[in-house]
């Protein structure tokens, strides 16, 4: 990086940190159900008698959902900018995530929890966040939404534990609005002070004349898009390891319970994998502000098929499971930051919004089928392991993808529409 983009990155971080601060902890509450929901699939099913395929059941429910509205959610963002979406959803998600501590066995009412659930977290998926973020960084655009998808690998840090904790001294009934309450309400508060990025607009999205015209930004037409072979390959390789991934994070306390870690031990290892994920995000940021990003992604992500492999029965030690939740924490917590960045990139700015919402469909989609094949592949075989062989060898791929992209084009004198608008680098 040139003397002149490290100064413009650092103005960047001047104007722009509390943004990042407030997307990265709305972010984070965004992604708590998915990260808690491996300690309460125990309790869950000793209550009900439900079977871990049914516990899951809701996640692809919601799934299909986000999959049918996500590319309505970018437009929206595109045309009205992203605050007017996250305030109100940070409040309902609190309604919706509380909830759940009202579930009582019945399988209706469980599934109409996930779908009321589906409809609030469009309102603060990640397109949002990231919309915010790329229209307010440039030079400094990588370590930007890597600290600001960090939420989720502080959510997969902290709820684990957290929720273990609230499960074991509150019940899982209270454990659910504890933590809705606690963590959303922080959320709310940062965002409504700082969540304001120039895709708002000067005023922070209350007048429609204060928006920024998306229209002058360069990147691809929408049309342009689907026939780009580049977006193609990140949006297939993102959704192989959304699958993969979320399967594996949704059950990975069980998983190791079956190892012979205990359940409190299990927690702590999931916490430990979170930790790691914030390191990888860091490191990854740093990384594609610096060198080809397809490079750095697909040597990441093709690394975390050892998170698989080391946790499958005749190769797992326990000093093995350990590398492998702090492989997977690593590697596998920097797939949507990735993808986020090159779709910036390959895309342009012009309409991230409606083009991430798309590739958010196939996020939403693999998020909700991971859960559902690992809960099946349990239920058929009695274990996990055809479930961590495919993960193995399609995490290899889907690295094999990105790391052979080409180079994304070069847009010029790409602009953020706020007050520091900086060239952007001009690498490929």
């Amino acid at each position: 990086m040139t003397e002149a983009s490290a100064t413009t990155a650092a103005q960047e971080w001047r104007t722009n940190w509390t943004l990042v601060l407030a997307a990265a902890t709305g972010f984070s509450f965004m992604s708590i159900m998915t990260t808690a929901m491996g300690a309460f699939i125990g309790p869950l099913v000793k209550e009900f008698g439900w079977s871990r395929t049914l516990v899951s059941a809701g996640l692809p429910i919601a799934g299909v959902l986000s999959v049918l509205l996500s590319p309505l959610v970018g437009m929206f963002i595109d045309q009205r900018g992203p605050r007017r979406l996250a305030l109100p959803g940070l409040l309902l998600l609190i309604v919706s995530t509380s909830s759940f501590g009202l579930a009582n066995g019945s399988v209706v009412q469980w599934i109409g929890l996930w779908i009321f659930a589906a409809f609030v977290t469009l309102a603060v998926t990640v397109n949002v966040w990231t919309s915010a973020v790329a229209h307010a960084f440039t030079a400094g655009r990588g370590l930007a939404m890597g600290l600001t998808l960090a939420g989720t690998a502080l959510a997969q840090a902290v709820t684990p534990v957290l929720a273990t904790y609230l499960i074991e001294y509150f019940g899982w009934r209270a454990a659910f609005p504890i933590m809705a309450v606690g963590w959303g309400g922080v959320a709310f508060v940062l965002c409504l002070l700082f969540f304001r990025s120039p895709a708002d607009g000067r005023d922070g999205g209350e007048t429609r004349e204060g928006r920024a015209n998306t229209s002058s930004l360069p990147g691809l037409a929408v049309a342009e898009a689907w026939r780009d072979p580049g977006l193609w390959r990140i949006a297939i390789s993102t959704f192989i390891l959304m699958v993969l991934t979320i399967g594996l994070l949704i059950h990975q306390i069980p998983i190791l319970i079956e190892a012979g870690v205990t359940p409190e031990h299990a927690a702590w290892l999931a916490g430990a994998g979170g930790l790691a994920g914030i390191l990888g995000k860091l490191v990854t940021g740093v990384l594609v502000d610096r060198f080809r990003a397809n490079w750095v992604g697909g040597i990441t992500l093709g690394f975390t098929a050892f998170a698989f492999l080391l946790l499958m029965d005749g190769v797992r030690t326990p000093t093995l499971i350990v590398v492998a939740m702090l492989i997977n924490g690593y590697s596998a917590g920097t797939k949507l930051q990735i993808c986020s960045y090159l779709t910036s990139r390959y895309a342009g700015l012009r309409n991230f919004g409606t083009i991430y919402g798309f590739i958010g469909s196939l996020v939403s989609l693999g998020s909700a089928l991971g859960p559902l094949l690992a809960g099946i592949v349990y239920d058929r075989t009695g274990g996990y392991e055809p479930f961590l062989l495919a993960g193995t060898v399609g995490c290899l791929f889907c690295g094999l993808l990105i790391l052979t992209l080409p180079r994304y084009p070069d847009w010029g004198a790409e602009e953020s529409p706020g007050d520091n608008a900086a060239p952007a680098p001009l690498r490929a």
